[in-house]
């Protein structure tokens, strides 16, 4: 652990998010690594929406200032691009009160990208009237992100590219999160990142019994008025060896995951197990899911998704899921503070991912975090994806929701017993989340980058 003074005093960084904080783990896990492991004081700029992990509102040297989303909603019935300029107008004055006077002069500003507009330009400037230095963390691109909206060749969207390119070529430092966008990077925009992939920090890891059943019964007592028969059924049939199976996704609801390939694999797999087994559309749900809870063996069992997380596209997909008359399979969403998100993933058979890509070079961090809890996964195929996922040993791509309605059938054919597969798929899922941890590719990798651009 380096502890650097300066004249008796603490090195200090700021880790600026414009956007929830709650829901930037990365930056999260950035923020206690600069304090735990780099023994700075640590001011967090961000907005507000869900609560940061217990760790980080417990750390005495991380100090988090809210500021307030800005909405606009009445001037975009008038204008979109308006709209667009006044806000991103608003957001840059924002940014410079709290990183110029509301938080203590830090010697080095640590932004994520993308938000792109007005953030870089913001912390740029930022970091010149305050004598500090300044590191973008490369998640993505923001222009490709604005593309799914407007197109790649909306004039709105070149202004955004240039802006993004032009700033963050200014900076004094570069994290990124995948090999393939390291050498975009440096090829495209003469920037030389260092690679830093995500990793689950120590409190993802595998769920003993007492935590899962310790879940399950926090999930059984603050759902019930909310979920349905079939839900509850699970919660306390858990360890029946007829039980259904648990499958979780997480997703932000955003255009760059299509989860209607979840729903369409869903809905083939309820009809193909429905001919499979000879089963009646015409037979109740309650009926079947009492059947478990009574005993009866199935060969293919039925499948409980839990999707969490926010976003735009969540009430449109929820009347989807309304509409599908699901018999065997069920879908439940909800929100997880922080501390019980692990141990949902620790208590799952399988994980699945929709994330694509908007630029087809960033990596999924849910998939990370399911690794580190020892859940295999069912990943949708892009570029750069056999950089986290490896096929038949930690997970199974797709690129269909036919695809993926095979693999869910083939690897839950006998659950849970005589899945093979897998139990394969969970051995290599164990072997990759226990091969590396945040804390420990932090303190190899972007510590040196830190100490090195502070120096």
């Amino acid at each position: 652990m380096a502890v650097a003074l300066e004249a008796g005093r603490r090195k200090r960084a700021a880790v600026v998010v414009l956007g929830d904080i709650g829901r930037s783990p990365r930056m999260q896990y950035h923020s206690l690594s600069l304090a735990n492991q780099a023994g700075m004081e640590v001011d967090i700029v961000a907005n507000g929406g869900s609560d940061p992990h217990l760790l980080l509102r417990e750390n005495p040297s991380i100090h988090i200032h809210e500021m307030k989303s800005v909405q606009l909603t009445g001037i975009l019935k008038i204008s979109g691009a308006l709209t667009l300029l006044l806000k991103a107008a608003i957001q840059f004055i924002i940014l410079i009160w709290y990183l110029c006077f509301k938080i203590p002069r830090p010697d080095v500003f640590i932004v994520q990208n993308p938000p792109s507009v007005p953030t870089l330009a913001a912390v740029k400037l930022a970091s010149w009237l305050r004598g500090a230095k300044f590191i973008v963390d490369w998640h993505n691109f923001g222009y490709t992100l604005l593309g799914l909206s407007h197109g790649r060749s909306h004039i709105i969207v070149k202004i955004y590219f240039w802006f993004e390119k032009h700033f963050g070529r200014m900076a004094d430092g570069a994290f990124c999160v995948t090999k393939a966008m390291k050498h975009e990077l440096d090829q495209k925009w003469g920037i030389n990142a260092t690679v830093l992939y995500d990793q689950s920090p120590e409190f993802f890891h595998p769920a003993s019994l007492t935590e899962k059943h310790e879940f399950l019964l926090f999930a059984l007592t603050t759902q019930r008025k909310k979920w349905k028969t079939g839900t509850l059924l699970y919660l306390q049939a858990g360890s029946m060896p007829n039980r259904p199976a648990l499958v979780v996704s997480s997703t932000s609801w955003t255009p760059d995951e299509d989860f209607s390939i979840l729903l369409e694999a869903a809905l083939m797999y309820d009809r193909r197990v429905a001919a499979t087994l000879g089963e009646d559309d015409s037979m109740d749900e309650g009926k079947l899911w009492i059947d478990i809870k009574n005993g009866k063996q199935f060969v293919y069992p039925r499948l409980l998704f839990i999707i969490t997380g926010k976003g735009p596209d969540r009430m449109k997909y929820e009347e989807q899921i309304k509409r599908l008359k699901l018999r065997r399979v069920a879908f439940r969403t909800m929100w997880l503070a922080s501390e019980d998100y692990p141990l949902l993933l620790g208590s799952a058979d399988l994980g699945v991912s929709l994330h694509t890509s908007s630029s087809g070079l960033d990596l999924p961090m849910k998939v990370v975090d399911m690794f580190g809890c020892g859940l295999p996964v069912c990943a949708a195929s892009f570029s750069c994806i056999d950089e986290l996922v490896k096929i038949n040993n930690n997970g199974l791509l797709f690129s269909t929701s036919s695809e993926l309605a095979d693999e869910l059938m083939m690897l839950f054919k006998g659950f849970p017993e005589e899945c093979d597969d897998l139990k394969s798929l969970k051995v290599g899922a164990l072997n990759t989340g226990s091969s590396s941890k945040w804390s420990t590719e932090w303190e190899r990798y972007a510590l040196p980058l830190v100490n090195q651009v502070i120096g």
